[in-house]
């Protein structure tokens, strides 16, 4: 049986008791990915951050709730020894608080200054890991030089594709049941997808995803 670790969601970097550092990622995305894999006879761990989706109730999803971007790479790196695919679909915290107050922070003065520390790259650091015959995928959303910034992280984390998302496209990215994303692979091709719900999409880019896997590692 196929096994799939796929990470999805944000991840919340607590700052105080009542309030943390995250970002807008609903989860919509890798969630239908995992359901999409399921689909096909894919064991599949969800490891999830923070999100209102209920766990998937098909039995070939396992679901694994972590909040903070260690958590989740402690959660990634225990499950991805035995996967075959990697799917990298969160989105991961850069930094994080360098230190968290024990108690709520309470308004005092005009400012208030933080300083912050970077977080662990999941995917990079997982990636040097990654043995032959194993396949890796991520997920990049950016805002400039969207290309570019994609086939960095390609070669990078030791990725075999890329899907990458634009904030300027409407209707795509964080919040929406909808994406349209571009594929880029480590043979230089480059794929687009036009604008469709998030389920329909996951569904084509797990057959993207096994057509690449069985072709290299047949």
């Amino acid at each position: 049986m196929m096994r799939v670790l796929l990470t999805a969601g944000p991840t919340y970097e607590p700052l105080d008791p009542v309030r943390f550092l995250g970002n807008r990622s609903t989860g919509k995305m890798g969630y239908a990915l995992a359901e999409a894999f399921a689909a096909t006879g894919a064991s599949v761990t969800l490891i999830s951050g923070p999100t209102a989706l209920a766990a998937p109730a098909n039995l070939l999803i396992t679901t694994l709730r972590v909040e903070t971007a260690q958590q989740m790479y402690e959660a990634a790196a225990a499950a991805a020894p035995l996967a075959d695919i990697w799917v990298f679909a969160a989105a991961v915290a850069d930094y994080r608080p360098a230190t968290v107050a024990a108690e709520k922070i309470k308004k005092a003065g005009d400012t208030l200054t933080l300083t912050l520390v970077k977080n662990v790259d999941i995917a990079a650091t997982l990636g040097q890991t990654k043995r032959a015959e194993q396949f890796a995928v991520g997920f990049a959303l950016e805002t400039t030089n969207e290309l570019a910034h994609a086939q960095d992280k390609l070669h990078r984390k030791n990725f075999d594709l890329v899907v990458l998302n634009s904030l300027r496209d409407a209707g795509a990215g964080f919040g929406h049941d909808t994406n349209k994303v571009t594929v880029l692979d480590r043979a230089g091709e480059v794929r687009s997808f036009e604008l469709q719900a998030k389920t329909e999409l996951a569904r084509t880019l797990v057959a993207l995803i096994l057509t690449h896997f069985t072709a290299i590692y047949a």
